[in-house]
């Protein structure tokens, strides 16, 4: 059974810096995408990721809003995904999600439902 595990969330002042660890089990890092998403209070989840690295590709996705400071990494000797965020803006609260599928691709428009396997998220809350 495949389960992710979401951690490093918390409250942090804007310009401040987190880094999202996502623990994977019953997992094997051959081909793979995994993905963070996030959803921000009272609103839906968004349907694309902020990030997303596929054993495919060379290059990793970030969506316009956190280019250049959210950096996707990966230990898959720990099969953990890390997000690091930096200088962070109050509109980055969000609960964070880490999905996981074994579709080795990050596509232009990837959507939350091509992801089969979802944590429980972590909470990022960012005060101004």
């Amino acid at each position: 059974e495949v389960q992710l595990v979401e951690s490093g969330g918390g409250l942090v002042q804007t310009g401040g810096s987190l880094r999202l660890s996502c623990a994977i089990s019953g997992w094997t890092f051959d081909d793979y995408a995994i993905a963070w998403f996030r959803q921000a209070p009272g609103k839906e989840r968004e349907r694309e990721p902020v990030s997303c690295t596929a054993s495919s590709e060379a290059v990793t996705f970030y969506a316009d809003a956190v280019q250049g400071r959210f950096t996707m990494s990966s230990d898959n000797a720990k099969n953990t995904v890390y997000l690091q965020i930096n200088s962070l803006k109050f509109e980055d609260t969000a609960v964070y999600y880490c999905a996981a599928r074994h579709y080795p691709v990050c596509p232009q428009g990837l959507n939350f439902s091509a992801m089969p396997f979802w944590g429980k998220s972590t909470l990022v809350t960012v005060s101004s």
